[in-house]
């Protein structure tokens, strides 16, 4: 059976998508999947209450913590193993964040706002080289269209300009009864390792590439991908009769280093 921990005193806050984790057992399967080390370089997003911050630090020597919510903030403060980046999380250097992990790189975790989920990993996307890992829970969908196969209805943009950088896994799922407010959606955990080796390209490339392709996923590529090839004199070989979803993320890492 599961126990609860107290939101005492804080009213969750809607426009910061504030759902808290209550259930200690799924905490404790979280954190048995990130497996902290006690030397780790560790970077929670979004630790709110600190239910998955404590459990953290009880196998860490320190966790850097990056919260918005300035009472949040003051609380994880009064902690001396944590150090609190009082900030969006998108404006946050992790490239500057890194100096302090050499030779280590950083690992991210967090609970990502449902509302902002796909700014925050694509933010993360630039400085996957100094990334060792990241375990992040995300309403359920998002994670889908994240580890998607081509040829299903979740494969899209999300899923290619990820997967060219990292190997996805997507773990357990975490119901909505598990928070505190209870959400409407269904949740899951998802493990993202960068790539030692990642195809080298332009990121803008392939990002306008994919763009493209699945600006009409219903129709064939002749009609999007196929004329935006031609206009860029491509000569190569792809087969423009298919709909984007059929395309695996090889092929587009291939146009994207072979179109100029």
């Amino acid at each position: 059976m599961s126990h609860h921990l107290r939101n005492k005193g804080h009213i969750p806050r809607k426009r910061f998508g504030q759902h808290f984790l209550s259930d200690a057992v799924i905490l404790g399967d979280i954190v048995d999947a990130i497996a902290p080390n006690p030397q780790d370089f560790m970077v929670e997003i979004g630790p709110g209450l600190g239910a998955m911050t404590l459990p953290l630090l009880a196998h860490l020597e320190h966790l850097t913590v990056v919260e918005l919510d300035r009472d949040l903030a003051l609380r994880l403060r009064q902690n001396q193993k944590i150090t609190v980046i009082e900030s969006d999380v998108l404006k946050v250097d992790f490239a500057a964040l890194a100096l302090g992990a050499k030779p280590k790189q950083i690992r991210v975790v967090g609970n990502l706002p449902y509302n902002i989920s796909s700014p925050i990993l694509f933010h993360l996307l630039a400085v996957a080289h100094l990334v060792q890992d990241q375990h992040f829970m995300l309403q359920k969908e998002v994670i889908d269209r994240m580890v998607a196969a081509p040829s299903t209805s979740d494969y899209g943009r999300l899923s290619v300009m990820l997967q060219w950088r990292y190997e996805m896994q997507s773990l357990f799922n975490v119901p909505p009864a598990c928070f505190d407010p209870p959400p409407r959606v269904m949740s899951a955990i998802v493990r993202m390792t960068p790539r030692t080796v990642p195809a080298v390209l332009e990121v803008e490339r392939l990002s306008e590439i994919v763009r493209v392709a699945f600006s009409q996923r219903r129709k064939l590529l002749r009609h999007t991908l196929g004329r935006w090839l031609e206009g860029k004199n491509f000569a190569g070989a792809f087969d423009v009769q298919r709909r984007a979803e059929e395309v695996p993320v090889s092929e587009y890492i291939h146009l994207a280093q072979t179109t100029v």
